[in-house]
């Protein structure tokens, strides 16, 4: 009889670890309308359609950084050469996969050249017919028009083409670097509100050592030391910008302890490995939404900064702050300041919109 009531206890405690806290009040109004908070959140969100909107772009920008090869390449879609039908842009997906190889005599096989000749027996591009990394120095700084719908950079790169595909690396570095962020943050900052006393004190005062340093120059001291590998950069901005989640995150962990339902999980024996990832942190996550959505967008304009000074990834490879870094040395060639700095304006502020939007959803304050 008692193994069957602590069996109970034990389902009834990860039934209600399963969600956010909620007041008395708000409990019973959820039942009385049947929707779980996770609905009234998502319906208080859908309330702000500043937010909605910033989602629905950043959904494009994502969507724009996957589809990047088909929308700019230097190779066509599809071409019939010699008889022989290919498809590069997949063909060099898989390659770089390690699907299916390209043969040796295809693999510097120049496309544009042959549609020239009149040797390719059909083709189609993609919707702009140059890489990333084309250039042509017949063509430097020409301004928008033509082929080229937003212009070129001084050594004859299409400018659109690098916006396109400057998108991966920028959005990858938001969404890695304040992955890690997160990490580090919430693991960090739930074993110091969790545990308190002495862990408490030695995770606080990392924090504030880390908090006393200017995170921007031990970035770019981080980068001159390892180089400028993309996977430094955003190691780095994770690794310097934890500091807010974690004292979010431990506050939030310092209410939920003293709940109910935690004291009943240690009255029964439960681990605190079990107790923190499955009881408190769920009940404690929905603040530090708030705060990653901020972390993404001080992340990529973080990437811009250090591209635009030159701190930032390989010269070889486009990202938008490395296009805005090109203005510099062409003052008159205004396109290079104006698009790549518009495509940093849109990610950051639709970012900033988003977290704005998922704070008004999780304050109980604010819901009708």
């Amino acid at each position: 009889m008692e193994d069957k009531e602590l069996i109970e206890r034990e389902k009834a405690l990860q039934e209600s670890g399963s969600g956010n806290i909620l007041t008395k009040e708000q409990h019973e109004s959820q039942q009385q309308v049947g929707v779980s908070y996770w609905s009234l959140v998502k319906h208080q969100f859908k309330k702000n359609k500043l937010a909605v909107i910033s989602l629905y772009i950043v959904a494009a920008l994502v969507f724009l950084a996957l589809i990047a090869d088909f929308l700019a390449s230097s190779k066509p879609l599809y071409a019939v050469y010699q008889g022989t039908t290919y498809f590069p842009v997949v063909k060099d997906y898989l390659n770089d996969l390690g699907i299916s190889k390209w043969d040796p005599q295809m693999i510097n096989i120049n496309w544009k050249q042959l549609d020239n000749e009149n040797k390719l027996e059909s083709v189609v591009w993609t919707p702009v017919p140059y890489g990333p990394r084309e250039i042509d120095l017949s063509n430097s700084l020409n301004p928008p028009g033509g082929d080229h719908y937003l212009g070129t950079d001084p050594i004859g790169r299409d400018l659109l083409a690098g916006l396109i595909h400057g998108s991966r690396v920028s959005l990858s570095v938001g969404f890695v670097a304040a992955g890690i962020a997160l990490l580090i943050g919430i693991v960090l900052g739930s074993i110091a509100g969790y545990y308190g006393g002495i862990a408490d004190i030695i995770v606080m005062r990392f924090v504030e050592i880390m908090m006393t340093m200017p995170f921007f120059f031990l970035i770019i001291t981080i980068v001159a030391i390892y180089g400028s590998s993309i996977w430094y950069i955003m190691a780095a901005i994770g690794l310097t910008s934890w500091t807010g989640d974690a004292k979010l995150i431990r506050g939030e962990v310092l209410k939920v302890r003293n709940m109910e339902y935690i004291t009943a999980a240690n009255s029964i024996g439960l681990p605190n490995r079990q107790i923190i990832f499955r009881h408190v942190i769920p009940n404690a996550i929905a603040p530090v939404l708030v705060s990653g959505a901020f972390a993404i967008a001080g992340a990529i304009l973080t990437e811009a900064a250090l591209s635009f000074l030159g701190f930032g990834v390989a010269a070889t490879t486009v990202t938008w702050g490395s296009l805005l870094n090109e203005a510099r040395s062409a003052s008159n060639a205004w396109w290079l300041a104006i698009f790549p700095g518009l495509m940093i304006f849109i990610a950051v502020v639709t970012y900033n919109l988003i977290g704005e939007g998922l704070r008004d959803a999780l304050d109980p304050r604010l819901r009708d």
